[in-house]
This record gives structure tokens, C-alpha cells and sequence, in this order.
């Protein structure tokens, strides 16, 4: 199917009077482009540690929108401008010039396919469900991924650190919890590192089936791995659920500051002498849950491992 792209070009006064009356004429899917600098409050529900800079705020803004075959396009059009001249009545809204483009439906959730290739982390080969094993490689121990909307495929600095933390801490028999568990790799990898059982908590709904559909893929049961979904920072039913000192390994791939929040409540379902392995971590940050970690009486840092710009620390429970 093919949109018609509408831009608008306004100002930053305007841009939420704009949105709101495309709103009212039946418009869905807004873009709003500005260089707003994004208050804390703004980004505390984003899963982002570094903003791109846009510069200053010039004071200038587009905001574009989609339309399809099932709307009338001339009428819809119509309506646009009589909303842009009373948006203009009553605030400056710049020049409201309307450009239009077209652009076209993709498989936006497959096309991203093409770029992950299998590719090995220290004895694993991590590859795509729907790639073949590389020639040369067959006796590796093999994890097959397919991320789906929850994503993780192994790919990225942090989760090779949180890989590399597995392999070296991770016991024969070993508990171990997986907060933030995504596509299920880490999880699987924590099986295949000889752990008899995983719990793996998220707070997409899209890790459900990513998860239980990529271990059902390399041979774990439901007995093996269960996810959850919830926060558990500050959900007491699923603390209740994850249950109390009660790992041996604990595995975070997340932010840095949500490990700052998290290193203060998870010590309780770790084990005394279990392992915390943290990553996700932009080295910029390094010292804030280095600091974090230093004021926290439970944990010990033993392990600080780098990689690019990203940081693996490891604790240990006292």
C-alpha cells in the first residue's frame, strides 16, 4: 500500500494545536520534528542513555502526517488548512506550507533480517533461525535466535559482555534470574552454560513468545525457563513470584540507570556469595554505578569488563 506523506512546516507555539486539530479531523499517526530540548521527565520512561544533540532550539517545527486510500485526500486536505488558519488566529504558527510526499508499505519487522548473520561469541555460535550452520563451525555449542518484536540477538557490544559473564560464573546446576530477558539469549545461554533452571523477567509482552518460542527452538522446557512480565523494581507480586535468595547468578542487560534502581532492591533474591552481572552500560555512566554499587552494603564489585564504549560490572552478594 502506498501513504501520502503531509508535512507541515510550523513553529514549536503551534505544533501541539496543530496536532490536536488533526486529531479532531480524524488524523492518526502525528509526527512532530523540533529541537525541544526533553525535560527529565520526558525521558524517564524512555529506554535511551544517550540523547542525539539537535543544536539549539531555533523555534521551528513539521509536523507531518499519513494518509491512505480510505481517506478523500482533497477533502482531508481541506480541512487541514481551515485548522492551520485558526491555529494561526491565535498563535504564531509560521508559514504552514504543506509538502507532500509518498512513501510505501514495507515488511519493516523482516527487512532487518538481512543484516543478522550467524557469528560466534567465545564457544557459541549464535545464529538466526532461518540461517544454516557455517560451514566449519558445526561442533560449536549452538544458540538459534529469532528476536522478534522483543529483539536481543546477541549482536551488540553489552550482550556479548553479559555472555562472556555467564560463561565464566555460571555453575553446573546453578539458579539463575534474567531481568530484562528480551529475546530469551541470555537465558538460553545460562542453560547451555549448565544452569538447571532460568526465570527471566520483562516488561514487554512481546518477550513472552520471542522467549518461550526461541527456547522451545534449542530444546528448553517450561520446566527449564518461565518468563514473567512485570518490573521488578517495583512490583511486589513479582518479587513475591521471582522468590527470595534464591539465585545464584543474576543477569541484568538494561541501563545504567535503571541498574542504579535495580542494585538496590535485587540483593534480596540473590543468594549470600551469588553473582550480579550488570550491562548495558555506556561508559560515560561507569562511574555513577560504580558509586552506586560502592554505597550498596550488600555487594562487592569483582569484575569490571569493556568493550567499545560499553561497560559488564560484576558483583558479588556479600
Amino acid at each position: 500500500m502506498k501513504w501520502k506523506k503531509f508535512t507541515i512546516q510550523t513553529t514549536t507555539a503551534a505544533e501541539d494545536f496543530i496536532s490536536e486539530k488533526l486529531s479532531e479531523i480524524g488524523i492518526e499517526g502525528i509526527e512532530i520534528e523540533d529541537k525541544v530540548e526533553l525535560t527529565a521527565n520526558d525521558t524517564k520512561g524512555m529506554f535511551i542513555d544517550v540523547l542525539p544533540d539537535l543544536g539549539p532550539d531555533d523555534g521551528e517545527a513539521l509536523v507531518s502526517f499519513y494518509l491512505d486510500d480510505t481517506y478523500d485526500v482533497p477533502k482531508t486536505l481541506a480541512a487541514v488548512k481551515m485548522a492551520l488558519e485558526e491555529v494561526a488566529s491565535f498563535v504564531n504558527a509560521g508559514s504552514c506550507e504543506i509538502t507532500a510526499s509518498e512513501t510505501e508499505d514495507k515488511d519493516w519487522m523482516n527487512n532487518w533480517k538481512q543484516y543478522f548473520k550467524p557469528f560466534v561469541v567465545d564457544d557459541l555460535l549464535i545464529k538466526p533461525t532461518w540461517e544454516e550452520i557455517p560451514e566449519g563451525m558445526e561442533g560449536k555449542k549452538l544458540i538459534q535466535i529469532d528476536p522478534g518484536m522483543a529483539f536481543g540477538t546477541g549482536k551488540h557490544e553489552t550482550t556479548q559482555l553479559c555472555i562472556a559473564g555467564i560463561r565464566k560464573y555460571v555453575k553446573p546446576g546453578d539458579n539463575v534470574l534474567d531481568v530484562g530477558t528480551g529475546s530469551g539469549i541470555l537465558s538460553i545461554c545460562a542453560l547451555l552454560s549448565g544452569a538447571s533452571h532460568v526465570v527471566g523477567t520483562d516488561l514487554d509482552e512481546n518477550a513472552i513468545d520471542a522467549a518461550h518460542e526461541n527456547a522451545q527452538v534449542n530444546g528448553i522446557t517450561s520446566e527449564q525457563y518461565k518468563v514473567l512480565i512485570g518490573n521488578l523494581i517495583d512490583d511486589q507480586a513479582i518479587k513475591d513470584e521471582v522468590g527470595y535468595e534464591a539465585y545464584d547468578v543474576v543477569v541484568a542487560n538494561i541501563l545504567a540507570d535503571v541498574i542504579i534502581a535495580l542494585q538496590e532492591v535485587v540483593a534480596v533474591h540473590v543468594k549470600h556469595g551469588g553473582i550480579f552481572i550488570t550491562s548495558g552500560i555506556i561508559d560515560m555512566k561507569e562511574q555513577a554505578v560504580m558509586d552506586a554499587f560502592a554505597k550498596n552494603p550488600e555487594f562487592e564489585v569483582i569484575d569490571v569488563l569493556h568493550q567499545g564504549e560499553w561497560v559488564s560490572i560484576v558483583t558479588r552478594r556479600k
